[in-house]
Parts: C-alpha cells; sequence; structure tokens
C-alpha cells in the first residue's frame, strides 16, 4: 500500500542532505565543515521526519534494514524512488543555482577522490567499509533502542566521522543517490565505475552490517532466554526450603499407658 507520509519524508530529507552535501563541497571549506554539515543535517532530520520513516535517506541504508526485516520489501521500492527522486531534484536545483555564477564549479559536488579514478576496486572497498559503520551504528544505536534519544545524533556523528576517514579517498558518498543526484545533473551517470563504487560498494557494506547484527543479536537473545529460566529455579528452590523450614513439628504421642476404668454394676436385687 503506497504511504505518501513515508514518500513524501524520504524525499524532502534526502533533498536536503544531498542539496546541503553537494553545495558544502562547492565552498572548499575544509573537510571538517563538509563533515560536520551532513552529519548534523541527517541529525536534524532524523528528529524531524524519523517517526515518519525512519529518515534513511539512503538507498543503501534502506536495503540493509529490508535485509533485516525492518521494512519490507515493497517498503523498500517506495523509499528507493523517493530517495533518488529527492537526490535528482537537488542534484538540479543546486546546479541551476550555481550555473549563474559560474557552470564550471557544479563538478565539484561530484563523489570523487584520489583513488577513484586510479584505484576505483580500492575505492569500492573504502565505500563498503564506510557504510558498514554507518548501517552498523543505525542497527543498534536506533533499530535496537540501544542509544534512546540520543540515536539522532549517533547516526548523524557516525556519518560524518566516516567522511573525515574517507572524503579525501572517495568523496566518502557512503549514499548512491547522493552520488546518482549530482551526476544526473552533470550528465555523468553513464560512466559504469560510479556503479561499482557507489552503488556496490555501499550495498555490499550494508549487507555485512545487517550480517554482523544478526550474530550479535541471537547471542543477546539465548542470554535472555536462559536469565528467567535461572530465576524461577532458584525461586523454587527458596519456596521448598521455607516450607521445611516453616512446617510444624508433629506432636509426640504420649506413651504412657492410661489408667484401666472402673466400672461398678449395680447388684440385681
Amino acid at each position: 500500500m503506497f504511504n505518501y507520509k513515508v514518500f513524501v519524508a524520504e524525499l524532502i530529507g534526502t533533498f536536503t542532505l544531498v542539496f546541503v552535501g553537494a553545495a558544502i563541497a562547492l565552498y572548499n571549506d575544509g573537510l571538517l565543515s563538509v563533515a560536520l554539515a551532513q552529519g548534523l543535517t541527517l541529525a536534524v532530520l532524523f528528529y524531524a521526519f524519523g517517526h515518519i520513516s525512519g529518515i534513511h535517506v539512503n538507498p543503501a541504508v534502506t536495503f540493509g534494514l529490508a535485509l533485516n526485516g525492518t521494512v519490507k520489501w515493497l517498503e523498500a521500492i517506495l523509499y528507493w524512488i523517493a530517495q533518488f527522486a529527492g537526490a535528482v531534484l537537488a542534484g538540479f536545483a543546486l546546479k541551476a543555482i550555481v550555473a549563474t555564477v559560474n557552470a564550471d564549479a557544479f563538478t565539484a559536488a561530484l563523489s570523487t577522490g584520489v583513488v577513484t579514478t586510479g584505484s576505483p576496486y580500492y575505492a569500492f572497498a573504502v565505500e563498503a567499509l564506510l557504510t558498514f559503520f554507518l548501517v552498523n551504528t543505525l542497527l543498534h544505536a536506533v533499530v535496537a533502542g540501544k542509544a534512546g534519544s540520543f540515536g539522532g545524533l549517533a547516526y548523524g556523528f557516525t556519518l560524518s566521522i566516516a567522511i573525515l576517514a574517507g572524503g579525501p579517498l572517495t568523496g566518502a558518498s557512503l549514499n548512491p543517490a547522493r552520488t546518482f543526484g549530482p551526476a544526473a545533473a552533470a550528465g555523468s551517470v553513464q560512466d559504469p565505475m560510479m556503479y561499482l563504487i557507489y552503488f556496490a560498494g555501499p550495498l555490499l557494506g550494508a549487507a555485512f552490517a545487517v550480517g554482523l547484527y544478526k550474530v550479535l543479536s541471537a547471542e543477546d537473545d539465548v542470554e535472555d532466554e536462559l536469565e528467567p529460566v535461572e530465576v524461577v529455579e532458584e525461586t523454587v528452590e527458596e519456596e521448598v526450603e521455607a516450607v521445611i523450614v516453616e512446617e510444624p513439628a508433629a506432636p509426640k504421642r504420649s506413651t504412657r499407658k492410661s489408667a484401666p476404668r472402673k466400672t461398678t454394676r449395680k447388684s440385681q436385687k
């Protein structure tokens, strides 16, 4: 069933994240500015729309949550349509604005890094690893609820940390929509390496994160099942001991023989 609220939340959320991420890359204000801008944007979006869609704003994240069973595969298709649509709209909107000043400057918004062209397979591995970090945090902090109300901050700051670590290497997209939107606006979607690095890499990283999460969650479930059994056994033992202690002693039988009763018969006259 089509859920327009989820569609709108993911469309607006992805548009915002891609627009901010691509725009901040144009300003050349340094890696820290790029990382904080995107991380804080993701955290704010989570608290704004998280109650509606979970604010995936990332096809790789949706793929991981579908593998985990958090969302259904038919729902995942709705997420993907909204995410790519929002990313493409953001790409064209930003290009239209930048073109009024300098049309060539928009190329800085594309996902790229020092190993993207020279070592595409290493770039693929970097994107997979960084996306693993992001989805792993989302699963444990948000889906499992381990971070409570700080789940959105954990999610956003993980993105910032990943950008700080991998930004110079690949641009640290971690998000097929983030890469595809500006690439569509620039007319460079025909590059096959883009799909290997920025599509296959994040999807693989998300899959590994789900696999680890399932293993760790299974161990937690076993521990949770064993603890109540031990408590029940202790309770039963305590009740038995209490019965033994509180049971009153049986009254002792008297060993004295009762004196024979004397009976007198009236003589019959």
